[in-house]
């Protein structure tokens, strides 16, 4: 196949993902209750999972309902003519997107394998079914761990008694649809660092002497995004420095091979 050819194939594979995603945000749209009284409401909502397993941990440790959550103190509300429309478009293309990467990725590996070796094309499904867990476990480690310990401690969070919180739909949107992206993104640590060190850019010597700066970075970001309890920021930093466990074990391997 010519140059042209190749792009021409190219073109129909991301032609099909696209479609498939669109669809995916037309669900989305369409299961508005869905979507925002089950799904975007749920971390807002005091019998949440997330509260109840930490209220039912707090109970089980001997500390009472340090941990238990009574009310969630703000309201939504919506300030602008075109919010609530602008909020459901947005959050809808941003769970239809993140539903269709792994049909994004597999378009991609359909076009891209016939151009590698047996072995090569064993080592790309293995990465390309890491890619799909890592972005599911990112997807709820987001939605589970990071979004109602950002929204509660932001919802709890005065700097006067004076102050009451009107939350503005978008801004509440805005934060779901970010966290749920960073984290998936986030999730996908594992195989940047093994590209990185396939290209020679990073080894595993070099991950382990800066282990340390590493944690602190993520212990830094969780006191930011968690409740001012060490319990809180435990569940979010060990996760993260268990990415960067599992880049090191990664990069570590191909260097032995």
């Amino acid at each position: 196949m010519s140059f042209l050819q190749h792009l021409e194939q190219l073109r129909w594979h991301l032609l099909r993902s696209l479609l498939v995603i669109s669809a995916l945000v037309l669900v989305c749209f369409l299961a508005k209750s869905v979507v925002f009284d089950v799904f975007l409401f749920g971390p807002k909502d005091t019998q949440f999972f997330t509260y109840r397993v930490l209220c039912d941990l707090s109970v089980f440790l001997g500390f009472g309902r340090e941990l238990c959550l009574d009310e969630m103190p703000f309201m939504l509300q919506n300030r602008t003519m075109s919010g609530q429309f602008a909020s459901h478009l947005w959050i809808s293309l941003v769970l239809g997107t993140l539903a269709g990467i792994p049909y994004l990725f597999w378009e991609l590996w359909r076009f891209i394998r016939l151009g590698l070796k047996p072995q090569e094309r064993r080592g790309g499904r293995r990465l390309l079914w890491a890619s799909y867990g890592l972005v599911v476990v990112g997807f709820l480690f987001g939605y589970y761990v990071i979004l109602p310990m950002s929204i509660n401690f932001l919802s709890h969070y005065s700097v006067s008694d004076q102050i009451v919180n009107e939350i503005d739909l978008t801004s509440y949107v805005n934060i779901v649809a970010s966290i749920l992206m960073a984290t998936c993104g986030l999730f996908q640590l594992p195989l940047v660092v093994y590209f990185l060190a396939r290209m020679g850019l990073i080894t595993a010597d070099w991950l382990r002497k800066y282990r340390r700066h590493s944690l602190i970075v993520v212990l830094v970001l969780a006191a930011f995004i968690t409740p001012p309890d060490v319990a809180s920021q435990v569940l979010v930093t060990l996760p993260i420095a268990l990415l960067y466990e599992l880049s090191i074990g990664v990069v570590r391997r191909m260097e032995k091979r």
